[in-house]
């Protein structure tokens, strides 16, 4: 239908998550109909973070230093533990959290051929026993998947006399953190529960 580097442009974008067809093409066309320096500056900005953002050494969030900005400056005793990093975005929006973070980069989930050997969990053991952590807060999805991670991490943890706490159900079930607003976060936060 399009010669064929609008056609690859559109491709590229229709593999970018929730965007379907018409999106790309909508996205495509505003490459095409802006300047070429805004063209350049997209491309520029994308290489940026390619080249410049890793991991965080300690919590596995994205930043551009080898620890993070958060785990440069919070308290290390309590740990909010997610699934991603765009999870540590929502938990951020509470603003009353003063803990660091450790990002597992998924779930427990034997239908998907995924154990505790896939996810960051090792990771997280090493350093409740090198932070002295007092907390751990479990903040995986409410689903299937999160309830069991949870569930695995916190009878990990009850033997070394670490407080293991699950955020309250004010999310609900089957949705995503990332997706939850600040105030049901907050009370969620606040009203935790130890698992």
């Amino acid at each position: 239908m399009f010669d064929e580097p609008i056609e690859r442009l559109i491709e590229y974008f229709r593999q970018l998550p929730g965007v379907g067809k018409k999106t790309a093409q909508r996205y495509a066309f505003y490459i095409i109909e802006n300047s070429k320096e805004k063209a350049e500056n997209f491309a520029k900005s994308i290489m940026e973070v390619k080249e410049k953002v890793k991991l965080c050494k300690d919590c596995g969030n994205y930043s551009t230093t080898e620890i993070c900005p958060i785990c440069q400056k919070r308290n290390k005793q309590t740990i909010c533990v997610v699934q991603e990093p765009k999870d540590i975005i929502s938990m951020e929006k509470v603003k009353s959290y003063e803990g660091v973070y450790h990002v597992l980069f998924g779930t427990i989930s034997p239908l998907e051929n995924r154990g505790p050997n896939d996810i960051k969990i090792k990771e997280l053991l090493s350093r409740i026993e090198k932070d002295n952590v007092k907390e751990v807060i479990m903040a995986t999805n409410p689903d299937v998947e999160g309830d069991a991670t949870a569930m695995y991490i916190g009878k990990l943890l009850k033997p070394l006399g670490v407080k293991v706490t699950r955020l309250a159900q004010g999310i609900a079930m089957g949705s995503d953190i990332e997706f939850t607003d600040e105030v049901t976060l907050e009370k969620a936060l606040e009203q935790r529960q130890e698992i």
